[in-house]
């Protein structure tokens, strides 16, 4: 029975992952990534137009972190456990960190093990989807709707009332918190 648990632990977590450059984290000597481009260098970034970008990989890698870019525009994953939104329970709103577009309400966050922050539900305008058949498995890909952006995957074993879990990766995300919303009002 143990074998099966672990068995199952493994599989959940191969399904979440797809890391195919370990040298990300290397770069930095961290335990964690973090996005170090600020939104100031960041031209295409705005939380309020929803206007759809049509920007090429070789811009987006003059603005944006390694650690950014491989994720958002090379789709790999960072660690599982590493990101600094996994155990996070602030208040507030998550954005592209790439482009700014709104992705998720924080009270859709929950906790799922699986080594990534998870949602049961995002913002239909600010996500899109495509079939990921990389590495053997079957998986639905969640990207930016604005900018394209790899976000992270979709899964079917959330909790109610969607019954979905959007697996992302923190290095993608821009959290705003409530209290600064509500200051800046």
């Amino acid at each position: 029975m143990k074998y099966l648990l672990f068995l199952a632990f493994c599989l959940t977590l191969q399904m979440c992952s797809q890391v195919k450059k370990p040298e990300i984290s290397q770069q930095k000597n961290a335990t964690t990534m973090e996005n170090s481009t600020t939104q100031k260098e960041n031209p295409y970034y705005s939380r309020t137009d929803r206007t759809k970008l049509n920007v090429p990989n070789s811009e987006w890698k003059k603005i944006l972190s390694p650690e950014v870019y491989a994720v958002a525009r090379e789709a790999d994953t960072e660690r599982p456990g590493t990101g600094k939104y996994n155990q996070f329970d602030e208040l507030g709103e998550y954005y592209c960190v790439v482009c700014g577009n709104h992705l998720f309400r924080s009270d859709s966050k929950f906790s799922s093990t699986c080594g990534w922050p998870s949602f049961f539900e995002a913002d239909k305008e600010g996500v899109a989807y495509k079939r990921d058949s990389s590495y053997g498995m079957e998986r639905t890909e969640v990207l930016c709707k604005r900018c394209d952006s790899h976000l992270g995957h979709v899964f079917n074993d959330g909790p109610p009332p969607t019954g979905t879990r959007y697996c992302m990766n923190s290095v993608s995300l821009d959290f705003v918190p409530d209290s600064q919303v509500a200051n800046n009002k």
